[in-house]
């Protein structure tokens, strides 16, 4: 396209239909023709995607939108952009649905969730609006999608205000079905700036009464919490958040802001208070993953996506006039009161040609576990308990470059390491993450990669760590393992695309 835009707030405020369409027209060739345009990750059609929003299951089909704005990798006016699927890896696009064009949202459709209730999806969402000033007023809004993919917004606010002794930086309600009521769940901030989140409840989806603070925890959880989800699993409380700002003695983290969850024994409605809370733990342990939304899905799974990108980091693709992805879908479990995380059974229908691997871990640097004719692909390795080194993704045929995992036995750690996985950015959080492991009889690792993004479930999802990766070179498609005794075995499997 030329020369990259300079984004100011007039402009990333633009309304959408003062833009060209010949515009979108080179914006869509600018991601189409792009090495780094993932193969079975959801992407913007253009511009920038953050958020997953409504993720659902309605009318026979599994829903998922995402936060957009279309016309560059900014966050300017957002709007919803909607997706459908049958199997939760082929999705279809459909079209931008909820847009930034009433009085309650004129300055973005900020995030939400959706609920299917009879023939419709109910949606609940935040308006954004901002005065003169550019004073912030935050709305919580209403829809009905039909069947027939009509959206029509509510005339009214279903809240228009936040409580008392809370500021308008109130987003991103979770709302689901609790026995026999609709609860609701909201990211907020106290006049004093401290995070917070509030609890509602209705009776009809129409009128909404806040009962209070939901209580599970003692700690300051930051400045402000966003997109918090509340789940059942097996009967227990999940609480999904994003805290901005926390106190780094409360829970170490070097990702600006991180993506986190406790877990409880039970959840008292009356009280708004999830009960012997586990102390705060991070959903992903990697460089890149935010504003994850789960929800309890009708066949009896917790199911969850995140937005693999994080906000105020300037990512290589911005040079390309788009920005980021979602995460692939993850079935949440609990297991000793550890919350696992699994990449949903039906990613095997992506599977073609496979490849068994085996052998003893050589002292050698090089040993060419697997060389793959294109980042695609996904790779299950498990080696023995004692063993330690490193593998190597995106490696170039020296192995002198590439994202490295570093697993250490007798320290129970894995280090992701991406100083030398081509272009590097948001140098300034750091360039490795470690993530702690429980002792096992095998280190089991299973890894998607996608061309400009990976992701790693550590030990049948015990831990979980996401990178993006920017390659120059996109013929650097070699997996190298280095390290000191024990045997390693497992499969790599080549992925069709998409919809293919």
């Amino acid at each position: 396209m030329g020369q990259v835009m300079e984004w100011t707030r007039s402009l990333s405020y633009k309304p959408y239909n003062q833009w060209s369409k010949s515009y979108h027209r080179e914006l869509i060739s600018e991601i189409q023709n792009s090495e780094w345009k993932l193969a079975f990750h959801i992407l913007p059609e253009t511009g920038l995607l953050n958020d997953p929003n409504g993720f659902s299951y309605y009318n026979g089909e599994w829903h998922l939108f995402y936060q957009a704005y279309p016309f560059g990798p900014v966050h300017g006016v957002k709007s919803w952009y909607h997706m459908t699927s049958k199997n939760l890896v082929d999705w279809k696009q459909n079209d931008y649905v909820l847009l930034p064009d009433s009085d309650y949202d004129s300055h973005g459709a900020y995030s939400g969730s959706a609920l299917s209730v009879d023939d419709k999806l109910f949606i609940m969402y935040t308006g954004n609006v901002r005065n003169d000033h550019w004073e912030r007023h935050s709305y919580q809004l209403g829809a009905w999608l039909n069947q027939d993919m009509q959206l029509k917004k509510f005339d009214d606010p279903l809240i228009p205000e936040p409580p008392a002794g809370y500021t308008h930086e109130f987003r991103d309600p979770q709302v689901f079905r609790y026995q026999d009521e609709y609860l609701m769940i909201i990211g907020a901030q106290t006049e004093d700036k401290k995070g917070a989140v509030l609890t509602y409840q209705s009776p009809d989806l129409m009128n909404w009464h806040c009962i209070g603070e939901l209580d599970y925890t003692k700690e300051e959880m930051g400045f402000m919490v966003e997109c918090p989800n509340l789940l059942f699993i097996d009967e227990q409380p999940v609480l999904l958040f994003c805290p901005q700002g926390l106190d780094k003695n409360i829970k170490p983290y070097q990702n600006i802001f991180p993506n986190t969850y406790v877990i409880g024994s039970s959840f008292d409605r009356e009280n708004t208070k999830i009960n012997d809370v586990s102390d705060l733990v991070h959903l992903d342990e990697g460089f890149d993953l935010y504003a994850t939304q789960a929800f309890n899905a009708p066949d009896g799974r917790v199911l969850s996506v995140g937005w693999v990108g994080l906000p105020e980091i300037n990512y290589p693709s911005f040079e390309e006039e788009w920005a980021h992805c979602l995460s692939i879908v993850k079935e949440l479990t609990i297991q000793d009161n550890h919350l696992y995380q699994t990449p949903v059974s039906e990613m095997k229908d992506l599977r073609r040609s496979e490849t068994d691997l085996n052998g003893k871990i050589s002292e050698e640097q090089n040993q060419l576990v697997y060389k793959a004719d294109e980042n695609i692909y996904e790779l299950l390795l498990e080696l023995d308990t004692e063993a330690s080194g490193t593998l190597t993704l995106f490696a170039d045929k020296t192995n002198s470059s590439g994202l490295k995992l570093s697993y250490d036995a007798d320290n129970h750690t894995i280090t992701m390491d991406r100083s030398r996985a081509g272009i590097s950015f948001g140098e300034e959080y750091g360039t490795t993450r470690s993530a702690e492991i429980r002792p096992e009889d095998k280190l089991k690792l299973h890894i998607f990669v996608d061309r400009s993004v990976c992701e790693v479930f550590i030990n049948d999802g015990y831990r979980v760590m996401t990178s993006r990766v920017f390659l120059e070179n996109a013929d650097d498609t070699h997996v190298f393992l280095e390290g000191f005794k024990g045997a390693f075995s497992g499969n790599v499997w080549e992925l069709r695309k998409m919809n293919e």
